[in-house]
C-alpha cells in the first residue's frame, strides 16, 4: 500500500515507534504526534509504557502486545488494522522487532498489504557504535545465546565477518563468559556500554586479553562491542586450500568461492580468484 505525500499526517495502518531507551528526553517530536493520534497504541509491557505515556500526557488506548501472546492476539489487531484505524507498536526500550516483539504483526502486515510506517528513534546499537572508535561496518547479533556450545558457534560468525560485532548480554552472564571472550578474540578490543541514557550510564574500554575483570555492578544488560581484526596478516594459498578450492569449483561460482576461503582464512581474494581461472583453464 502506497502511503500518501504528507508524511506528517497520520493514515490508517501500523506504525512501529522508537521509543527512549533509557532517557525519557529521547524521544522524537515525530514519534509523540504519531503516538497521540493514534487510535490505539500496542505496549510489549503496559507498565513500562504507561511511564512513557503519562510522562508525556498521552491518553490512548492501549494493548498488552508481547512475545508471551503475541500469536493470540494477532488475527484480532488485524481485523483492527483493517477496519482502517492507526496503530502504534511500541516496546519497552528502543525499536520494535528489533530483539523485541514485532516481526509476527510486521510480517502479517506485509502480507494483507496494511501500510507500515517506521518512525526511527533512540538505537542502543547505533549509540554505542558511534562512540566506540571501532569500524562502522558492523554486524548486530542480538542477544548471545545460553549455553558454551552455542556462544563458540556464535563467535565464531563474529571472527568470520571480521567487522564490528555487536551483542546484548545480561551484565552476569558477561562476567561468567570473560574466558571465552579471551579464548577468541585476544587480540581485539572492547567495549561495554551499561545503562546507555540513564544516570548510572558507564562505559568499559580495553583490549579484552587485559581484562581481569568488570567494575560494575552485574546486574541489568549490557551492549557488547567487539572491534574488528586490525593488521591481519596476509596468507599465501597452501595446499589445504588449493583441495578445497578443486572440490568447490564443480559446485560453486568463483565468486562463492573467493567469498568462502576468504572468510576461512585471510588469503588475497585476487589470489584465489586466479588461482580458480588456473583450475578452469587446465580442463
Amino acid at each position: 500500500m502506497s502511503l500518501k505525500e504528507d508524511k506528517n499526517k497520520i493514515i490508517n495502518g501500523l506504525y512501529v515507534v522508537s521509543t527512549p531507551i533509557g532517557n525519557l528526553k529521547d524521544i522524537t517530536l515525530r514519534a509523540l504526534d504519531v503516538l497521540k493520534n493514534s487510535d490505539m497504541i500496542l505496549c510489549e509491557d503496559t507498565r513500562v509504557s504507561k511511564k512513557l505515556l503519562s510522562h508525556y500526557k498521552i491518553n490512548n488506548k492501549i494493548i498488552s502486545y508481547h512475545k508471551f501472546n503475541e500469536k493470540k492476539k494477532l488475527d484480532k489487531i488485524l481485523e483492527i488494522l483493517k477496519e482502517g484505524n492507526s496503530m502504534s507498536l511500541i516496546s519497552d526500550a528502543g525499536t520494535p522487532a528489533i530483539s523485541d516483539p514485532g516481526k509476527l504483526l510486521i510480517k502479517k502486515c506485509i502480507e494483507e498489504n496494511i501500510a507500515i510506517i517506521p518512525i526511527p528513534g533512540a538505537s542502543a546499537v547505533v549509540a554505542s557504535l558511534s562512540i566506540s572508535g571501532f569500524s562502522d561496518q558492523f554486524y548486530f547479533h542480538g542477544f548471545l545465546s545460553d549455553t558454551d556450545n552455542s556462544i563458540k558457534k556464535e563467535f565464531e560468525i563474529f571472527k568470520k565477518n571480521n567487522c564490528t560485532s555487536i551483542f546484548f548480554i545480561s551484565a552476569q552472564k558477561l562476567k561468567k563468559k570473560l574466558k571465552l571472550l579471551k579464548d577468541y578474540f585476544p587480540d581485539q578490543e572492547i567495549l561495554i556500554c551499561r545503562e546507555l541514557t540513564k544516570i548510572h550510564e558507564s562505559f568499559y574500554r580495553g583490549n579484552i586479553s587485559k581484562i581481569n575483570n568488570f567494575d560494575f555492578i552485574p546486574k541489568g544488560e549490557v551492549t557488547v562491542l567487539i572491534s574488528e581484526i586490525k593488521n591481519k596478516k596476509i596468507v599465501d594459498i597452501d595446499e589445504s586450500d588449493k583441495k578445497k578450492i578443486r572440490k568447490l569449483i564443480y559446485t560453486r561460482s568463483i565468486k562463492d568461492i573467493v567469498r568462502i576461503i576468504s572468510q576461512e582464512k585471510n588469503i588475497s581474494k585476487s589470489k584465489i580468484y586466479n588461482y580458480c581461472l588456473q583450475i578452469k583453464n587446465e580442463k
